[in-house]
């Protein structure tokens, strides 16, 4: 005889139990995804004063308390309208413009908010709030008809270099006493770059003989690319440099001169290790403003440029670039020695021609030698030790020039005497 097995009837009751449960639970977090926005709204001290309203009204019912019956009704009629304060759409198309997103340390940064109703009716006083980095500015939003804009203007703090974000603007309901408070969020944020002081310098020569790559200079040589002029024979020179045709018409020898070229590459390296600077830290500041200064005149001069700190490399593709680069820049523990770097210059770049490097008041000469020599031999290599309101002075050192600068304005007549 066999033996069949059947699988089990599902029953009524429980198939019908198991939908009325996934029903309930879809509602419940359908509810819960509506509730969570709205709960955001409320404050601390709006649930406090909740827990006061619930506190009063079962007490004073419990003991005949009409005074602290009352106090709950109040409270809860407070809450009430303080809800009534965020009801309502906010119908509004808002802009957020910078007048420029890239200023330097201590110029004017403007921009500003307009807010336009886009419904068709009046809509209530609210306030606009405006992140600007840390801080937080907030603006008065007058009632607004069908159709009508307001406009504010904001100013932007530039005293120092810094990566400023401005936004995302936001609009507020709330009630006077700050029980409930709605925010609705209208735009992105936006980057304000404050780049560091930089100044001109003089253009400069400086270089090995390189390729056709390089920069001409003043200087005169037997052997190059570029051709200047013909002299008279001296004992020494190459016989292949010989015009032999110019020779034979002066019936002396003559020989071909040439324009050394020079590779003009530029390496800047930046510290950005505490250690490297003192107490002030206007130190760091002005080792940035000098190198940057360095860097953004070989990329004016479209000269190739490297720049490194002791934690990163920098952007050098374009002006903008490298301060967009700069202004970022942080003093922080850890990462590599400047010496370290200098290595990794040696390695990566061993046919620079200058390499700047950028330190505070610490390192003394010795440290300058130390760095100075794992650089690539034969490349000018100059030490900027800011040290804000020190006598700026330029001293040889064997393997390099070391400048210690006292203001940023000094730097370039520094710079020509430490090349000269």
């Amino acid at each position: 005889m066999s033996t069949t097995s059947r699988t089990p009837a599902p029953v009524a009751g429980t198939t019908t139990r198991g939908r009325l449960f996934q029903g309930t639970r879809s509602t419940l977090q359908a509810g819960l995804r509506q509730v969570t926005p709205v709960l955001g709204w409320v404050s601390l001290s709006a649930w406090v004063v909740l827990a006061v309203v619930v506190a009063s009204l079962v007490i004073g019912h419990r003991f005949g308390w009409v005074e602290l019956v009352a106090i709950g009704w109040g409270l809860g009629a407070t809450l009430v309208v303080a809800l009534a304060f965020t009801v309502g759409r906010h119908p509004y198309e808002v802009r957020l413009r910078l007048r420029e997103h890239r200023v330097t340390v201590g110029d004017r940064a403007v921009g500003g908010i307009t807010v336009r109703n886009v419904g068709d009716r009046r809509v209530l006083p609210a306030r606009i709030e405006l992140p600007v980095g840390a801080g937080r500015a907030g603006f008065g939003l007058p009632s607004l008809g069908a159709g009508e804009e307001h406009e504010d203007l904001f100013a932007v703090p530039t005293s120092r270099r810094a990566v400023i974000v401005v936004g995302p603007v936001s609009s507020v309901r709330g009630d006077p006493l700050g029980l409930v408070r709605r925010t609705v969020t209208w735009t992105k944020p936006q980057e304000l770059y404050v780049h560091p002081r930089t100044v001109r310098l003089a253009s400069s020569h400086s270089g090995l003989v390189h390729d056709l790559e390089g920069q001409e200079s003043r200087d005169l040589t037997a052997s190059d690319l570029t051709f200047h002029a013909l002299r008279e024979y001296s004992p020494g020179d190459d016989r292949r440099s010989i015009h032999w045709r110019s020779s034979a018409r002066t019936g002396k020898l003559m020989v071909r001169q040439f324009v050394e070229t020079r590779r003009s590459q530029l390496v800047v390296a930046l510290s950005c290790r505490p250690g490297d600077y003192g107490t002030d830290p206007e130190e760091f500041e002005l080792a940035i403003s000098a190198l940057g200064s360095y860097a953004l005149h070989a990329v004016r001069e479209q000269r190739d440029i490297a720049a490194l700190t002791t934690h990163e490399t920098l952007r050098t593709s374009s002006p903008d670039a490298l301060l967009d680069s700069l202004t970022a820049v942080e003093q922080a523990g850890g990462g590599v020695t400047l010496t370290e770097t200098c290595r990794t210059i040696a390695r990566d770049y061993p046919r620079a021609a200058i390499i700047v490097l950028g330190v505070g008041s610490v390192p003394g000469p010795r440290d300058l030698r130390a760095m100075a020599s794992v650089l690539p031999l034969g490349a000018q290599v100059i030490a900027v030790r800011a040290q804000p309101g020190a006598p700026t002075a330029v001293r040889k050192i064997p393997g390099l020039s070391s400048i210690t600068l006292g203001s940023l304005g000094e730097l370039a007549r520094a710079q020509h005497r430490s090349s000269s």
